[in-house]
């Protein structure tokens, strides 16, 4: 018997969509850190505080997001999500000081919050069921191959013209390419939740997936950290002065050839296999990356990360979707994203604050023994507390 196409028409245009909102993100996300610091001249404490920004309204937008995407019709939530995504990188032209640079950073994370979870789950929702483990893993290829040329595109358009505005710009051009993109996604008709009772914690937060949103959020805690100071790391204490882009390419190669190999067992079921083969190869990334000071293992750590994360991500969220019933996958994504995005933010903030204090080492060590901590707590409990409470 043929295998359902997992590749359909509107797979497809939803894959590229999401590589678009991921590109315009990546274009920014790894060159803030140096645009605060010489547009601005802030510190390492207030480049902390202002990329915080945004994890928090994030944050703030995920429940809400799942609950208003299973509540309400998915394409208009998804379009009018990313309209407003897409216009935000308008307000990094116009923000012409440091305070109001952070209100717009800050306030353009709860459309990226309420995008990402509307994407994905209308990803879910186009998939064949008997490729929907495989096609999840796929999907998360969209944001790795972005990951991978956002910030080499962006440092040689600086490299060449020494321009931020310009970088701005182009984030919204790709950004509102994608939303055209989205708007031509044909959805099938899906039910509703309709809560006819008091609003509680399970309408936004996945309470079955509480375990599994510890271990991810350890888990953006780690990556978090060192994500956001690897630029001015690598410069100031490696000479590195422009590792950001190869680091991040091959971060992504390591997530790309993780997810292509791993897509298979993903397919027969295997995901606490994938899950735990993902999470200690990722911890060994981390470690070389605190432990080894020297331009090899900076390099050498970026794909061992990647190819942990690239098991380990897809499993995972397929781990929340299969905890949740199909009228609630709005709801699971959500709190996959939130314990995640609670993680990041934290370790924005935590990470300055000790980097700042006690230097780069011990905040890049701090990263290491948390990620440590929630390999720990899967294995000890949360892949029980899976097999326990899957439907």
């Amino acid at each position: 018997m043929p295998m359902d196409k997992l590749w359909n028409k509107n797979y497809t245009k939803v894959w590229v969509a999401n590589f678009m909102l991921f590109l315009s993100f990546m274009l920014l996300m790894p060159l803030l850190p140096l645009y605060l610091s010489d547009t601005f001249g802030a510190n390492k404490q207030t480049i902390g505080i202002v990329l915080s920004g945004y994890i928090i309204t994030t944050l703030l937008a995920r429940p809400f997001s799942g609950y208003i995407v299973d509540s309400f019709p998915r394409k208009a939530v998804l379009l009018i999500c990313y309209s407003v995504f897409a216009l935000f990188f308008a307000g990094y032209l116009a923000a012409g000081s440091l305070v109001l640079f952070a209100i717009v950073r800050t306030l353009h994370g709860a459309p990226f919050g309420a995008t990402t979870v509307a994407s994905s789950t209308t990803a879910i929702d186009v998939l064949p069921s008997s490729r929907r483990a495989e096609g999840i893993g796929y999907y998360g290829l969209s944001n790795n191959i972005a990951t991978a040329i956002g910030p080499t595109i962006a440092i040689y358009v600086l490299q060449f013209t020494d321009s931020y505005k310009l970088l701005f710009a182009l984030s919204l051009v790709i950004a509102l390419i994608g939303l055209i993109i989205n708007c031509t996604v044909d959805l099938p008709s899906k039910p509703l939740v309709r809560h006819h009772s008091k609003l509680s914690m399970d309408h936004f937060f996945l309470l079955p997936a509480w375990s599994e949103a510890i271990v991810m959020f350890c888990f953006g805690f780690s990556y978090s950290v060192v994500s956001t100071y690897l630029a001015i790391y690598g410069k100031e204490e490696l000479d590195i002065t422009s590792g950001t882009a190869l680091y991040f390419a091959l971060l992504s190669a390591g997530l790309i050839l993780s997810r292509l190999t791993g897509a298979h067992s993903l397919r027969s079921g295997k995901v606490v296999r994938n899950a735990i083969m993902g999470m200690i190869v990722s911890l060994m990334g981390y470690t070389l990356f605190a432990g080894v000071h020297n331009e090899y293992a900076y390099y050498a750590s970026a794909v061992i990360i990647g190819l942990g994360n690239g098991h380990m991500f897809p499993a995972l969220q397929n781990m929340f979707i299969n905890l949740a019933h199909k009228n609630k996958r709005g709801t699971a994504n959500s709190t996959f994203l939130i314990s995640w995005d609670s993680g990041v933010g934290i370790g924005i903030l935590l990470g300055g604050v000790v980097a700042e204090a006690f230097g780069y080492q011990l905040a890049f060590w701090m990263s290491c023994i948390v990620n440590a901590i929630g390999v720990a707590w899967f294995i000890l409990y949360a892949r029980n507390s899976y097999d326990k409470h899957k439907i």
